[in-house]
């Protein structure tokens, strides 16, 4: 545990006793959103929260451990509040009203549920949602904006129609279909960075070094767009996605942005889908055939 103290002198530990119950509480997700087993991923959040438990009580033991840093087993509870209500409905894309109320609110209430208990039971104010970040966007920010729409335009036809998992959404062939496909990619997207980034990643480096916490915020990212419908292949372009929504995030502290690039990036998605049900409607845009 001396370790453990000397790291959070000299800073966030890039890894530490904390690293175990974090980890722990992290593969609930695959294990809820991919193996689909919610056993597992109970049985997961409770050690990751019993062991959270004991490196706190050890830490409190141990010589020159400051008293007043945040609690790692209330952070982690968090997360596994968020998690746990999210598993409670099935991820499968669907655009019929029952579906769409469902996922209004289960996802809504894994943002509100942390957020209140953060605020209000805990009263930390550890999850926060700065949308501008206290400074106007930088070249950069705007130059990356259109290589978002670039990399997506190249890589997402690809994707979806050479894997076929462009069926793991609903066939969109009227305008009212397609219309609430719009409104649900989009909606989903801002979701995202509320609960992975601004909820998950922004709790775990208050313990973690941001490459610590970026990975595992992935690992969590990463095993819910997968029951969402990004399979085969799909991580290999989920995962520098979800790691790099962390780094903008710590390098623009702001959600606004974060925000703009997802919301960029799933109207690349929204089209592709449409594109791939649809053959012959979207064939001038994109370099891959519709099937």
């Amino acid at each position: 545990m001396a370790g453990h103290a000397a790291g959070r002198r000299g800073g966030r530990p890039l890894g530490s006793a904390a690293t175990v119950p974090a980890v722990l509480v992290c593969l609930a997700a695959p294990a809820f959103f991919v193996a689909r087993m919610p056993w597992a991923g109970v049985a997961l959040l409770a050690a990751g929260l019993v062991a959270a438990a004991l490196v706190e009580r050890s830490a409190r033991r141990g010589a020159g451990v400051a008293a007043s840093g945040p609690s790692l087993v209330r952070d982690l509870s968090l997360i596994a509040v968020g998690l746990v209500i999210v598993s409670a409905i099935d991820l499968k894309a669907e655009l019929d009203d029952l579906a769409m109320l469902r996922f209004t609110l289960a996802l809504g209430g894994a943002v509100v549920v942390p957020y209140t208990v953060s605020r209000w039971a805990y009263r930390d104010r550890a999850i926060g949602f700065p949308w501008r970040g206290g400074h106007r966007w930088r070249p950069w920010q705007w130059a990356w904006l259109g290589g978002v729409l670039v990399l997506g335009w190249l890589i997402l036809p690809f994707y979806f129609i050479t894997s076929g998992v462009y069926q793991n959404w609903p066939v969109v062939d009227t305008p009212d279909l397609i219309a609430r496909l719009f409104v649900g990619v989009g909606a989903v997207g801002i979701w995202d960075e509320l609960f992975f980034i601004c909820t998950v990643f922004v709790l775990l480096r208050r313990h973690f070094a941001d490459a610590a916490a970026g990975v595992l915020q992935a690992i969590v990212f990463v095993s819910f767009l997968w029951e969402l419908g990004y399979q085969a292949w799909g991580p290999v372009l989920t995962i520098p996605f979800a790691l790099l929504q962390a780094l903008i995030f710590v390098r623009t502290r702001s959600l606004g942005y974060v925000v703009t690039v997802h919301l960029l990036f799933d109207a690349v998605v929204f089209a592709v889908l449409v594109h791939a049900h649809n053959p012959g409607l979207l064939g001038w845009l994109f370099l891959v055939p519709a099937p």
